[in-house]
């Protein structure tokens, strides 16, 4: 019997145990694989992770606690736990190369917050601890603990703006990281829509925060971490690297060179999902110096960690270090290439006039006058999940947003190239080209309601339905 077949098999079985519980939840499950086999999945941060690395989730490694890290848990029974951390953590450091890895983080967001009290432990707690000559803070006075509490939380930051494509975990004031330091955002050229590296050296100079973060969520080119670096170090900052977006490029060499974050950051972050085709999950990097520090994260951060998780985290990893994972990072970056240029040909804005990584950035309130929500919503409706996204200095804010944020890891794990992609830019066009706003009772153009011209969803969500049948998802899987 091949993979495939067995896989097929042992879904079938669990939906069947799953269906004799609760109908409902196999129905939904059964149903969402239907519904992402139909649809063209365009969300930057979403991926298929393979069969192997789903089933391993599923297992009664799901049953254990185990606070602590490897060989040192406040658990007993935990040697097989033990394990599996190991595991995830050699790959990730073999994949990468970085001096350490740290597996527990349940996601990018805790992954960052790992990553940012790692370094307040490294860069302010552990002097202060020095000074007053004790080793753990339960040895210090109240007197003492209360100085430290207040240096701990005025230290200052700097991250790329939500606007300008950052993430809400770089400093984001309605998110924690943007109430635990002192913050500053920097952003991009307002003509090119690029990073400008002297203007962010002379802001940090200004500023002079204790930690710079690099890295994004929807920028649509490379970052040279070299000039991060050499800007961190103008400053005497930490650098830290939030990667979970463009993880799978730099483990599948497509991103090399100053466009790798490893060798010249601190700290690094990511998700062990979006373009590492993984499971949900975090991962965090760091220099030797700060294994020490990030080992820490539980109890500092996080509870027991995701033993399950951890094990599907060394599947997906061991499977990056395969040839075929080089092959598959060159194909996003040249189906995005693909995707840029069909939509620009068709008339389509995108911020910075193109990408050089896997997301493009559609400005959809000037090609066709409408929100983002507008768009998200009218190609949902035609078969294509999107996501809307706010893009540099959007009048409409990050709810209705001005843009729209398509990737193209997904569709190639699906094997689509660059003709396939010129195909989804035309089902994108004909979408939203039929899209417009409806007005509201006072008679303004509504920012969420539009209408869509007769016939076009359908239409456009056959030719979806048509390109992916072609592409098939998990080939061989029969629920």
């Amino acid at each position: 019997m091949s993979d495939v077949a067995t896989a097929s098999t042992a879904y079938q079985a669990i939906l069947s145990l799953i269906n004799k519980t609760e109908p409902r939840v196999g129905a939904a499950i059964a149903q969402e694989l239907g519904d992402q086999r139909e649809s063209l999945k365009l969300i930057a941060s979403e991926n298929y992770a393979s069969l192997t690395t789903l089933l391993t989730m599923g297992t009664w490694m799901s049953d254990k606690y185990a606070e602590g890290t490897v060989g040192h848990r406040f658990y007993a029974g935990c040697r097989n736990v033990d394990t599996v951390e190991a595991v995830a953590a050699e790959h990730a450091r073999e994949l990468f190369g970085a001096d350490y890895a740290y597996a527990q983080p349940h996601s990018g967001i805790d992954a960052n917050l790992v990553a940012y009290w790692s370094i307040l432990s490294h860069k302010i707690e552990t002097p202060a601890l020095d000074k007053v000559g004790v080793r753990n803070v339960n040895d210090l006075s109240n007197e003492d603990w209360a100085k430290l509490r207040a240096e701990l939380g005025n230290q200052r930051l700097m991250g790329m703006s939500l606007d300008a494509g950052g993430h809400l975990t770089h400093g984001f004031r309605n998110n924690i990281s943007g109430k635990m330091f002192d913050q500053r955002s920097y952003g991009t050229d307002p003509k090119t829509g690029l990073l400008d590296y002297d203007a962010l050296a002379k802001q940090a100079r200004e500023f002079k925060p204790l930690i710079i973060v690099a890295g994004y969520s929807a920028y649509p080119r490379r970052v040279n971490f070299a000039k991060m670096r050499e800007i961190a170090d103008g400053v005497g900052a930490v650098l830290m690297v939030d990667m979970a977006h463009f993880a799978g490029l730099v483990a599948g060499k497509a991103f090399t060179g100053e466009e790798n974050p490893v060798p010249y950051a601190d700290v690094v972050t990511t998700t062990t999902h979006k373009s590492l085709r993984g499971p949900r999950g975090g991962l965090v990097l760091a220099k030797e110096e700060y294994a020490e520090d990030v080992d820490r994260g539980c109890p500092m951060v996080l509870g027991g960690p995701l033993a399950q998780v951890m094990a599907a985290k060394a599947i997906a990893l061991a499977e990056a270090r395969q040839e075929s994972f080089r092959t598959y990072a060159a194909q996003v970056c040249a189906n995005a290439k693909a995707l840029a240029e069909g939509l620009m040909s068709r008339g389509v804005k995108l911020v910075t006039g193109g990408t050089d990584n896997h997301i493009c950035l559609l400005n959809v309130s000037k090609s066709f006058g409408i929100t983002g929500r507008q768009a998200e919503s009218a190609l949902l409706e035609s078969g294509i999940v999107t996501n809307r996204n706010s893009i540099p200095r959007d009048p409409n804010g990050a709810w209705y947003t001005s843009g729209i944020r398509i990737g193209t890891p997904a569709l190639t794990s699906r094997g689509c190239d660059e003709d396939d992609m010129d195909r989804v830019a035309e089902l994108i066009v004909e979408a939203l080209k039929a899209t417009e706003p409806t007005t509201t009772s006072n008679g303004n153009p509504s920012r969420a309601k539009y209408k869509m011209a007769d016939g076009v969803a359908e239409r456009v969500r056959d030719g979806a339905a048509e390109l992916m049948s072609a592409n098939p998802l998990y080939p061989g899987l029969e629920l």
